[in-house]
């Protein structure tokens, strides 16, 4: 018997194209691997979106079963190994997380995640706002699982992340000095939030003007080289050869651009300039997505609760209460009885202020593909513009350690405040 259903189905209106495979795999792991070895065949070949989902009587990980023998390591390995292999992305899910029940009680009742999808990187850029919901177990002893595939998702404002292949543009520190400026006097942390918030909108119209969309670029330059390709074999000539040329070294521009883009978006620190893989760069980020998204939280009763609005109302009711206090302390007798651990001179040395060059070491210490905060702006902005920014960097760290407040109109959402 066969362990897997194939389809090729095609949607009426949009004649998007999906390969459809449906999982009822053996119980013995012996059996499974002539599922293994099909999955394969498949996957080397497949190059539009494919969607593989069903009963794959194994699971992930020791965390997606409860009671019972314990796990089976080498049969895990080998469902890892091959889901990997055939560069398969988990689709995540809704509701419970275990999809099997053996249907006994107590130290008898076993609970497995055994059903699950998965879809390679096509799947994903087709259908974005995918998404898969556990239903509850009704005359069975497996849950059904309902998928919901639209094509476009809500549209979502995206915030402002600072690229840092603009430092190496001639004219971006120019910008930077342009817009670096205020005209009023105001403490040194709403003087900063003001640059940032100015010089973020400079940039992005910056960015449009000179880059445009890296993206699209390519698009066009491929076709033109192409076009140029052609007219170089039927007439190779001095000129045509140079025009050829000139719109390789263009397109050869904007492939640099695009891999630093992804490299940086993907967060691969151990990328090596010139290993070029932009499909494996969206599978990165495509992963990483999934791994921080929150389908659903558990709130102060213990409830789960999986809309999007009252995930937002259970987050804000969080912080509220770990930032609001019922009564305030004015009896510190127990602080009498902690020991000093530091001399007069240790104190001096730890209440002394950060000096000019402790901060700029600090910068020069930040990760340079990586946002201190929610406003965007990656350690390579601060290292590449320090000449510009440093006065108002540490104007704003002394005032810091001098315990000058923070204006209530600015926020941890669009500053960073250096160590």
């Amino acid at each position: 018997m066969t362990q897997q259903l194939t389809l090729r189905l095609m949607h009426s209106e949009t004649h998007v194209e999906l390969i459809l495979t449906l999982v009822y795999a053996k119980c013995d792991r012996t059996e499974r691997i002539e599922l293994w070895d099909m999955l394969y065949a498949m996957a080397s070949d497949m190059t539009v979106p494919w969607l593989v989902g069903g009963d794959f009587n194994v699971i992930w990980d020791e965390e997606e079963k409860y009671g019972g023998l314990p796990v089976f390591l080498i049969e895990v390995d080998d469902f890892r190994h091959c889901i990997n292999t055939y560069n398969l992305t988990d689709l995540g899910f809704k509701g419970s997380i275990f999809t099997w029940w053996n249907g006994r009680s107590e130290e008898d009742c076993i609970f497995k995640r055994l059903d699950r999808c998965f879809g390679n990187n096509e799947l994903q850029q087709t259908f974005p706002g995918l998404e898969i919901t556990h239903l509850s177990k009704i005359g069975s002893d497996h849950c059904p699982m309902l998928l919901k595939c639209d094509i476009e998702t809500p549209p979502i404002k995206k915030s402002f992340r600072f690229l840092n292949f603009w430092t190496k543009h001639e004219t971006f520190k120019d910008v930077v000095k342009e817009n670096w400026n205020v005209d009023f006097s105001a403490n040194p942390f709403c003087i900063f939030n003001y640059k940032l918030k100015k010089l973020k909108q400079a940039l992005s119209t910056w960015s449009r003007a000179t880059y445009g969309d890296i993206f699209q670029k390519i698009a066009n330059l491929e076709e033109v080289v192409l076009v140029h390709e052609r007219q170089f074999e039927v007439n190779p000539t001095q000129m045509n050869r140079q025009r050829l040329q000139q719109v390789q070294a263009e397109m050869i521009k904007y492939l640099a651009l695009e891999e630093e883009f992804w490299r940086q978006k993907s967060g691969m620190l151990w990328f090596k300039d010139g290993d070029r893989n932009t499909k494996f760069f969206h599978a990165q980020v495509n992963g990483r997505r999934k791994r921080l998204k929150l389908s659903r939280i558990q709130n102060s009763l213990g409830n789960w609760i999986e809309e999007d609005h009252l995930i937002a109302e259970e987050a804000v009711k969080f912080y509220k209460d770990q930032f609001t206090e019922s009564a305030v302390l004015n009896d510190f007798d127990i602080l009498n009885h902690v020991p000093s651990m530091v001399d007069s001179d240790q104190h001096e040395r730890l209440m002394a202020l950060p000096s000019n060059e402790e901060v700029k070491r600090a910068i020069i210490g930040l990760n340079g593909d990586s946002a201190g905060g929610p406003d965007g702006f990656t350690g390579a902005f601060y290292q590449t513009c320090w000449e510009i920014i440093k006065e108002d960097v540490v104007r704003m760290v002394k005032a810091f350690f001098c315990g000058h407040q923070l204006p209530k109109s600015v926020t941890h959402k669009n500053l960073v405040l250096l160590p």
